[in-house]
């Protein structure tokens, strides 16, 4: 319940200031943190996002919300205006307008920061407002960790509600697999705390369904133990032979790997005029020993030719994710998009993995004369192993089943001008456009197994239809509940992302 003197506010600036802007409202109440233009916080806040796209919309005012009650506040006050919004944890999601907003209230999350570990249940309660390194860094020396991403710098609270895909996914799950509860705050302004005994259609909702039921401030989640582990990048130069060896050594990871503790993610980046041709590996186990002979494909393409850089080392979970942070090009729009592939089989594999990566270098190779261009495909295993987890911990929105092996392929583009945009939205469009035509030409031919390939959220671009590649029936309990929690569609009409 609201402590007395913020209800007593709320009251008389709800019948004073009915139809005032939110930020002024926030203002006089004296008490939450409010920034405008050219404040220190504000302009520092519009850098904390990955793509520029995002930090060149102006939001009126950015709000600094440091609890559920503070953030309920807020909503309320929302309610009574016609402004649009955003909520922005990491920022990390470079799609316009999903955690950035032109003209209305930003509300971050960076003050919702806390991280309480019950050491002896490694129960954890973990504020939007952390990134990965830094709930790793919190939890470094407890023996226990978070199933979060695989890049520092992003935020949890986008990670989770989108799925989250982890090293530690084939043993765990989704990132959102490990909460046990929510603390949600719905358009009305009411605090409420889902989980699979109360509210569990809203509960298996926010499990893959994005910002559409409220604003959550804290997630409970079990995490898991946690000692050294070996983690590192391994760089090739480019060539065909070495493009050949890494694309047959993910498809038979995915298919033959045993080891829950492994897992690697494949990367092909070229940037201008192709200055930069090569693969980047990411290799991981969570151990401070690697079996011999896990990642042994991979690492032996060095018969092919010395790797260019190798920092693959036993190292603390907590160093791993801040040494990943290498990969966020500050100062560049981002253009991230995804596409979900069944495994092909070993006879198909050359036709479909080298198929589709020839389809990217075409069409990638459109793009090198665009300043600061840097394009990349990354190859990243979703075994049927991860699907077994995940259904192991509740149901969720993505609701992948286990009839077949997969792969999740992310590709980026990162260029400097905002005035190529639209060309490179296009562009991403025809990159994964392209995939998804060729995967359904060689379902329909047999070449590929059928199945069910979701949109992974976390990847997603804003012109494809994740919603609709979900099964109809999460579809429409993600439309049931929204309509539920939210009849007035404050999260359905004023702010961005995808709408079931």
């Amino acid at each position: 319940m609201l402590p007395l003197r913020v209800a007593a506010a709320s009251f008389i600036l709800f019948a004073g200031l009915a139809y005032a802007d939110t930020c002024s409202s926030i203002e006089a109440l004296g008490y939450i943190n409010v920034t405008r233009p050219l404040h220190p916080s504000y302009v520092y806040e519009q850098t904390q996002y990955w793509s520029t796209t995002s930090s060149t919309l102006l939001p009126s005012c950015i709000i600094f919300p440091k609890s559920a009650a503070e953030v309920s506040v807020i909503v309320t006050l929302l309610s009574n205006t016609t402004e649009p919004f955003a909520v922005k944890s990491g920022g990390h999601n470079p799609n316009r307008y999903f955690s950035s907003v032109e003209g209305g209230p930003l509300i971050s999350t960076d003050s919702l920061d806390q991280a309480t570990l019950d050491p002896v249940t490694g129960i954890v309660d973990v504020g939007p407002g952390n990134r990965l390194d830094s709930i790793s860094a919190k939890l470094q020396g407890t023996g226990w960790t978070f199933v979060g991403g695989r890049i520092g710098n992003t935020g949890v609270g986008g990670l989770v509600l989108g799925g989250g895909l982890s090293y530690m996914s084939a043993q765990y799950g989704w990132a959102a697999s490990s909460v046990l509860e929510y603390e949600l705050v719905l358009a009305n302004g009411t605090v409420i705390y889902p989980s699979a005994t109360t509210h569990p259609d809203l509960f298996k909702s926010l499990k893959g369904g994005g910002n559409n039921f409220g604003i959550v401030t804290n997630y409970k989640l079990q995490a898991h133990p946690q000692g050294d582990v070996w983690g590192g990048n391994v760089v090739y130069l480019r060539t065909p032979d070495i493009d050949s060896h890494l694309l047959a050594a993910v498809r038979d990871f995915v298919e033959y790997n045993e080891d829950d503790k492994a897992a690697v993610i494949v990367t092909a980046e070229r940037s201008t005029v192709d200055l930069i041709d090569a693969w980047i590996l990411f290799l991981f186990y969570d151990g401070p020993v690697v079996p011999p002979g896990i990642f042994e494909t991979f690492t032996n393409a060095g018969l092919l030719q010395t790797p260019l850089l190798n920092t693959f080392r036993r190292r603390t979970y907590a160093d791993l994710m801040a040494f990943s942070n290498w990969v966020v090009i500050k100062g560049s729009v981002v253009d991230i998009a995804t596409e979900t592939i069944p495994l092909p089989s070993t006879a198909n594999a050359v036709e479909v993995m080298e198929g589709l990566h020839a389809h990217w270098r075409n069409v990638s190779g459109t793009t090198l004369l665009v300043p600061g261009i840097v394009a990349s495909i990354a190859w990243q295993p979703f075994p049927k192993r991860i699907a077994q987890q995940a259904f192991a911990r509740g149901e969720d929105l993505i609701d992948c089943d286990d009839s077949v092996d997969r792969i999740i392929i992310e590709m980026n583009y990162s260029f400097i001008p905002q005035s190529a945009y639209e060309f490179m939205a296009d562009t991403i469009e025809a990159t994964y456009t392209g995939v998804r035509d060729r995967v359904l030409a060689w379902q329909a031919d047999g070449t590929l197994p059928q199945g069910y390939m979701p949109v992974f959220m976390n990847y997603g671009f804003y012109r494809q239809d994740y919603f609709g590649r979900l099964r109809p029936e999460n579809r429409a309990l993600a439309r049931r509940v929204a309509e539920s929690v939210d009849p007035e569609g404050l999260f359905r009409t004023r702010t961005g992302g995808w709408k079931p």
